[in-house]
């Protein structure tokens, strides 16, 4: 029930369409009603903080503090025992009807996959996606990346999927299934940096302690929290992923999903 009800509070709550949605209500109450003050208001607002939101600094405000949150991996002569991807970077449908591998705007999560692989031959690789569309019954994004997962240079046979998760939870909860972590082991999490806080607060939550690899960063870095965008819709885009991921925080901790608000390394 709570996926459901995710996906449907957040098609409503995205940025990029509550805020034309408040601009074409406003029209709607000038055209049909007898309320133009009031219409003209909610049309104004709504078109005023569309460019505010979309050019302004806006949405790297509410990305920094996710990105900054656990710092990029740097590494050691530490073994490494196992790597978890998650997934969220391939289109499973477009993948296997092209016949090769397509990824989004988070791409390199799979191509830290590829790099980590080889840099720790010896390590268990674990890939971690199911499917995330509640409106029709996709291709599992863990299939389409076991069927061309050698365009990454790994044979299959040495990568683990986990095929069933749609939430960040399930992935850490199949995940901790699957490989039963002993104590002392050193396992990465792979994700995108801004989606890191969640992820971490996750696996603590199975009781599966990882080291946070945070790769796709969407800002440069705290100088950015005065960068203007080029474009309304790169800024739009950029503050709906934050925007998502601040209301997925939020929610996770008051349905206990993670023992804190913003998990910190």
């Amino acid at each position: 029930m709570f996926y459901y009800l995710s996906k449907i509070v957040w098609f409503f709550a995205t940025p990029s369409n509550l805020l034309p949605s408040i601009a074409l209500l406003g029209i709607i109450i000038i055209a049909f009603t007898r309320f133009r003050k009031t219409g003209l208001t909610f049309a104004s607002a709504g078109i005023l903080l569309t460019f505010i939101c979309g050019l302004l600094p806006v949405p790297n405000w509410v990305m920094l503090p996710l990105e900054q949150r656990f710092p990029t991996h740097q590494p050691t002569d530490a073994s490494i025992d196992g790597i978890i991807v998650l997934g969220g970077s391939v289109a499973g449908d477009e993948t296997m009807m092209r016949q090769q591998l397509n990824v989004n705007e988070a791409g390199e999560r799979v191509i830290a996959m590829g790099d980590l692989a080889r840099r720790y031959p010896n390590a268990r690789i674990i890939f971690s996606g199911g499917g995330g569309n509640m409106v029709y019954k996709g291709v599992p994004e863990a299939k389409a990346v076991e069927a061309y997962s050698e365009t990454l240079g790994i044979p299959a046979s040495r990568i683990e999927f986990e095929g069933k998760s749609r939430t960040t939870r399930e992935n850490a909860i199949y995940t901790r299934e699957m490989v039963t972590p002993k104590q002392g082991e050193r396992w990465l999490l792979v994700t995108s940096a801004w989606h890191m806080p969640r992820s971490v607060g996750c696996f603590r939550k199975a009781g599966f302690n990882v080291i946070a690899y945070p790769v796709d960063f969407r800002t440069r870095g705290p100088q950015d929290s005065r960068r203007l965008s080029a474009f309304v819709s790169g800024g739009l885009r950029r503050l709906d992923t934050g925007a998502k991921e601040w209301m997925g925080l939020i929610a996770y901790y008051f349905m206990g999903y993670t023992t804190e608000l913003l998990p910190k390394p």
